[in-house]
C-alpha cells in the first residue's frame, strides 16, 4: 500500500480512513452523540467504542 499524502493523518489508527471519515461526518453533519454514532456504525458491521469516536472527532473534527 502506497501512502498519499491524504493519507498520512491515518497512519497508524486501526480503522482504515473511510471508516474514520464516515464516523466523524456523522457526529458532525447530524449533531448525534458519540454512542449514536457508534450504535449506527454497528448496524452496518463496523464495531468501535463511543470513546474511539470522540477521539476520532478532537483529531479529524
Amino acid at each position: 500500500m502506497q501512502t498519499t499524502p491524504l493519507s498520512l493523518p491515518y497512519k497508524g489508527f486501526r480503522y482504515p480512513q473511510e471508516i474514520i471519515s464516515h464516523a466523524v461526518w456523522l457526529y458532525f453533519r447530524f449533531s448525534l452523540s458519540y454512542r449514536d454514532v457508534e450504535e449506527l456504525l454497528a448496524e452496518r458491521g463496523i464495531i468501535v467504542t463511543y470513546e474511539m469516536i470522540r477521539q476520532l472527532a478532537r483529531k479529524f473534527g
